[in-house]
């Protein structure tokens, strides 16, 4: 079942055209990652797809069309973007309470959805969280009404590593339990990590649709195998199958230390194809 369609889609802003005939489908408890620098289209994608900006083209979410979204949808939608706020002089269990009766659900789930983030203080002032606390308080809110489609927008921006990866593995979590999941981000390494299939996005335009580790795989113009020596010395070969034999007398000779493969990552694989740098 597809969950999220779109196709030819099309949207300017004074004139300007932020995204151009993008086309892409989104399955159902599948983890999406839509890839590129700040300024690429990435979140005015994510406001057509949740119906807060108008467009040219087709784009459906669970079957109905982002134009005119029902309330119903709504309910099935959670949401966390750069500009997603908190309200700061109430504790992190009151900010779920007030959006739990806005969404019709029992505040006594709300310890197990704060727990779930690694929120176990549950009386702590929002205003007094860190960076990343606050960000899971954000993501646990959209998780209060247990959605079938999770949009988030560069949720691990600059974030500490720790504090990404746990977030990482309750994305992970979310998706085994069959949630759909669109991800924005600049961080490759962290697409590579989630991502079931990837498309990267350059002044608006898709130019790359992929599963990450076949897509890095055919960018491999080296096609070469490296092999580190347990003495310390190197040796580079290419991935061919006349050189199937010397690559097996060094296993053979119990003389390899690591063995390497020349295959691209997913932000070589952006540079290559756009000429262009992420952001860092």
């Amino acid at each position: 079942m597809i969950s999220i369609c779109i196709d030819q889609l099309s949207k300017s802003f004074g004139g300007k055209k932020v995204l151009n005939k993008i086309s892409l489908k989104v399955s159902e408890g599948e983890l999406f990652g839509l890839l590129g620098p700040s300024g690429a289209g990435k979140t005015t994608l994510i406001k057509i797809l949740t119906g807060q900006l108008s467009y040219s083209g087709s784009a459906h979410i669970l079957g109905k069309s982002c134009d005119r979204l029902e309330r119903s949808i709504y309910a099935n939608i959670g949401i966390v973007t750069d500009n997603s706020g908190v309200y700061e002089r109430l504790s992190c269990y009151d900010n779920l309470r007030l959006f739990a009766s806005l969404h019709g659900v029992k505040k006594e789930i709300i310890p197990a959805i704060l727990a779930r983030v690694g929120l176990d203080n549950k009386r702590v002032r929002a205003g007094k969280l860190s960076k990343g606390m606050r960000q899971r308080l954000i993501l646990a809110r959209a998780l209060l009404h247990n959605p079938k489609i999770l949009f988030l927008d560069e949720p691990t921006s600059g974030l500490d590593p720790a504090t990404a990866n746990d977030i990482h593995s309750l994305l992970l979590d979310l998706k085994a339990a069959g949630t759909t999941i669109f991800l924005t981000t600049h961080n490759m390494h962290e697409a590579h990590k989630l991502c079931d299939h990837v498309a990267l996005l350059c002044d608006g335009e898709i130019v790359e649709y992929g599963v990450p580790d076949e897509l890095c795989r055919k960018y491999n113009d080296k096609n070469t195998i490296t092999i580190l020596g347990k003495d310390g010395q190197s040796v580079c070969f290419y991935n061919t199958p006349e050189y199937a034999a010397a690559i097996a007398d060094y296993f053979s000779m119990d003389n390899v230390a690591a063995i390497h493969s020349s295959e691209p990552n997913l932000e070589t694989v952006f540079m290559k194809l756009t000429g262009k740098e992420l952001d860092r």
